[in-house]
Order: C-alpha cells, then structure tokens, then sequence
C-alpha cells in the first residue's frame, strides 16, 4: 500500500530511503530552500523517481529560508573543509529545518491521505544538527499525532544507522550513488573537502561508485587521521 510521503533532497540517505520504500511510497517531495546544492539534488530527485515510477513534487521555501542564517544558505560564507566532527561544521546548521520541512510534509501528507511522513536523517547527523535526533523526532512524532486528524504518523528508519549502514541497503535494491548528490559546495564535480563529501566517501568505500570528487585524496587522509579508513 502506497501511504508514505519522503521528504526526499536527492542526497545519498533519501535515495536510499526511496528504493528501499518503494513500493510504500505515494508521494515523494524535495524542498527548494536555496542551499547552494539544492538544484543539484533535486535534478538526482528527479531522475530516481522518474526512474522508480514514483510521484515527484517540489516545494519551493526559498522566500522563507532568506531569514535564516546559515554558510548553506550564504553565498558570501564559505562552506567549512574538514570532518563532520569538527566544530567549524556548526556554520552549516540550518536552523529548525527539519521541523519546518516536517511541518508542511504532514499537512500535504493529511490532505492527500497519506497515513505518515519518512525522513531518512541518520545517527552520523547527531553530530552537529540538532532537529535530526531520535528525541527531536519523538516530539514531532506525537505533534503531528495531536494535530491531525488521520493521526499521521513520523517514519525515521535510519534515526540509529550510520550511513554506510543506509548507502548498502539502498545499494542492494539498485541505487545507483552516481546519482546522487550530496556536495555542500552545490558544483557539478563532489568537492571531496565538505563534511557530506568526507561522509559520502566513508560510507560508499568499497561499493561501485562513479561520482567523481575533485580532492578524493584529501578526503582519505582525514578519514585516516580520524582512524576511519584502511587500505584492506
């Protein structure tokens, strides 16, 4: 039965989730909020679900994200190199965006009849983004309970995988990474520098992966540095 709308960007997480919920999906939405990857992450959107034969719409929030700060957003603030871990990562918050996105997602998912909402975030967001927690998601689990009729329920399946864990299981129901997007930095090549590269790399070691990073090696010797990558 089709009754799950994805709040799917077109990164490597929400594709996995849209081929390994395929035949659950009714509805899958991307956001255009003016981060510098969105236009690339909502072209790999539209290719996966044109591909699965699955309904795609997009939602453009960008009048409503120019009142929030963050380097995603600001074409004049740098987009931090370096591990997820680190602090410097911080800048890339975008303030409550989840719980904006997850908001509308339940209102179009309750007029369309949809019984609940997917988010694919994933324990390695822990990190630095406050509104991709098991304990955010609780709360607006029992919100969207309260404030709806059909009671539409939150879905988080990855909200205790890493994302390794997230890019085989898509892998294995034909996911192609390739077309995927996950850069920060939104140009055509993967810059191999953000903290979504160094992850994406991480977590894709090892699987057939075509996309093409302009500072792979850079990435490498972080994940080294971290003890996270080996040569076997």
């Amino acid at each position: 039965m089709k009754n799950i709308l994805l709040i799917y960007s077109g990164g490597l997480d929400s594709t996995s989730a849209l081929y390994q919920y395929k035949k659950q999906i009714g509805l899958a939405i991307s956001f255009n909020y003016g981060s510098k990857h969105n236009k690339r992450e909502i072209k790999c959107a539209k290719l996966n679900c044109k591909k699965l034969g699955i309904k795609h719409s997009v939602i453009n929030l960008e009048q409503v994200f120019t009142h929030i700060d963050s380097a995603l957003l600001n074409n004049n603030e740098e987009i931090p190199y370096g591990h997820y871990a680190e602090d410097n990562m911080g800048s890339t918050v975008v303030p409550f965006r989840n719980g904006i996105m997850i908001a509308i997602a339940t209102g179009i998912a309750e007029s369309k009849g949809l019984s609940s909402v997917m988010l694919a975030s994933h324990a390695g967001d822990n990190l630095q983004y406050p509104d991709c927690t098991p304990e955010f998601n609780a709360v607006l689990k029992a919100a969207m309970s309260l404030g709806t009729e059909q009671k539409v329920s939150l879905k988080a399946p990855f909200e205790y995988m890493d994302k390794r864990a997230i890019a085989e299981l898509g892998i294995k129901k034909g996911m192609d990474p390739a077309l995927t997007y996950s850069c920060y930095e939104g140009d055509e090549k993967h810059c191999g520098k953000c903290g979504t590269c160094i992850e994406r790399i991480w977590a894709l070691k090892g699987f057939k992966d075509n996309t093409v990073y302009k500072e792979l090696k850079y990435a490498i010797d972080i994940l080294k540095e971290k003890g996270e990558w080996n040569e076997n």
